[in-house]
């Protein structure tokens, strides 16, 4: 039970952890209280969903290349220059002061989202250079608590901030997010994943080192050869299909749960709003679990498991109407929703770590965003289509089917434990022509 806790004990893991924390706490307060405040400003809706429309573009146009040059440039270096680079694009919203000035909003969410291709990928790649391969499991889910105790966190400071001190207060609280995390993380030391032939190691077993080998032979060809080491492993394949059922489940979730709480539960915005904040609580529930079970638990078999239980609860959601639209019993289920969302990113993202490359591992991370978050697109079309054709209840009744369908795939396919000689194997079957 305590081993994965311990990891937070260990120096470098402990800082890359405390600076995400307060990063992401501090994008919370810009999630939740930019759109507050375009929505006083404008007065629209559609307005306010544009500037967050704006920041989905540049992630599919970026990632491919996001991708490539996490592989190519040191990890920890790259997550502290994009936060100094976030932190110094915020500042042009201060000179925003009413709707004249919007298109600066629009420009700063686009970079901001551009950024954000680079960070996510680097700090996946980077955590197997600072724990165990045994520990890539209870690593993860501290980040997925990491992410839910940021979002109880930063989500009603958001709220508050906005009201008190207007946009500049969001900005300055969020570049200074930005400038704790990365000092935070540029303390991890650029030696930890030096493997014991090099010199001292950390811990037993370190997975990969901190710094890939160099890559130059163009970026077009480095982004195809990242996708052939993608189809090339069985279990990213297959990883790579589950990954993209759940982008389209997610979605079609995306745009009809605003519909199913207003117009079967007869809810409003305050409802929204609590129901997507209580997730949080359920993720903070199930990081505990994971983090407490890590040892025991396979990344396949989590991932598989975790969307059974998620689908099966979606379908509990769904229909719970047919019974009662108490209050108590939403909250509770949508409690309990989170509780397995933290077991599906944790067995995603060790899933992809323990089965690339090293100096691939950008490239990997970075395909199964842009699958994701293409697909998911292709879900938030098909529910507006739908939705009105078929039904709310309907299409989310399918939406949890396609959980249903990806977890099955996952336990079939990604159930068993990958071997602890996997990384000089795969190497050696993977072709590398950039080696």
């Amino acid at each position: 039970m305590k081993a994965g806790w311990a990891l937070l004990r260990r120096r470098d893991f402990g800082m890359l952890w405390s600076g995400g924390l307060i990063s992401e706490t501090g994008d919370w307060f810009l999630l939740v209280g930019l759109p507050v405040w375009v929505l006083q400003v404008t007065g629209s809706s559609l307005v306010t969903a544009t500037v967050f429309l704006v920041g989905l573009l540049p992630g599919l146009v970026v990632g491919p290349l996001a991708g490539v040059l996490v592989d190519r440039w040191d990890r920890r270096r790259t997550l502290v220059v994009v936060s100094l680079a976030q932190a110094a694009f915020l500042l042009p919203l201060l000179a925003v002061d009413g709707r004249n000035r919007l298109w600066i909003v629009y420009l700063v969410m686009a970079v901001e989202a551009a950024l954000a291709q680079l960070n996510d990928p680097a700090r996946n790649a980077l955590v197997p250079s600072l724990v165990a391969k045994a520990d890539l499991v209870g690593a993860n889910a501290l980040i997925g608590l990491n992410s839910n105790l940021a979002r109880l966190v930063g989500s009603p400071l958001g709220g508050i901030m906005v009201e008190v001190a207007g946009l500049p207060g969001l900005v300055v609280a969020d570049a200074a997010s930005f400038l704790v995390g990365a000092a935070l993380i540029a303390l991890v030391r650029s030696d930890a994943g030096r493997s014991r032939a090099g010199g001292a190691d950390p811990a037993p077993d370190v997975v990969h080192s901190l710094r890939p080998g160099p890559r130059r032979a163009g970026v077009v060809r480095e982004w195809v050869d990242g996708l052939r080491v993608t189809l090339g492993d069985r279990g990213l394949r297959w990883g790579l299909v589950v990954n993209g059922l759940a982008g389209v489940a997610q979605g079609i979730f995306t745009v009809l749960f605003v519909l199913f709480v207003t117009r079967v539960l007869g809810g409003d915005g305050a409802d929204v709003g609590l129901l997507r904040g209580v997730q949080a609580i359920g993720g903070l529930l199930g990081g505990v679990l994971v983090v407490g079970l890590a040892a025991r638990l396979q990344a396949g078999r989590l991932l598989g498991v975790s969307l059974l239980v998620f689908a099966a609860i979606d379908l509990a959601i769904w229909n719970g109407p047919l019974v009662t639209t108490a209050d108590w019993l939403y909250l509770a289920l949508f409690v309990a929703a989170g509780i397995p969302g933290v077991g599906v990113l944790t067995g995603l993202t060790s899933l992809v770590q323990e089965r690339t490359a090293e100096a691939y591992l950008g490239r990997v991370f970075a395909t199964y965003l842009g699958s994701f978050n293409g697909l998911m697109a292709l879900g938030m079309l098909l529910a507006g289509l739908l939705g009105d054709t078929l039904g709310v209840v309907a299409v989310l009744n399918a939406q949890a089917g396609l959980g249903l369908l990806a977890g099955l795939i996952a336990v079939a396919t990604l159930g068993r434990r990958v071997p602890r000689d996997r990384y000089p194997r795969a190497s050696k079957r993977v072709r590398m022509p950039l080696a």
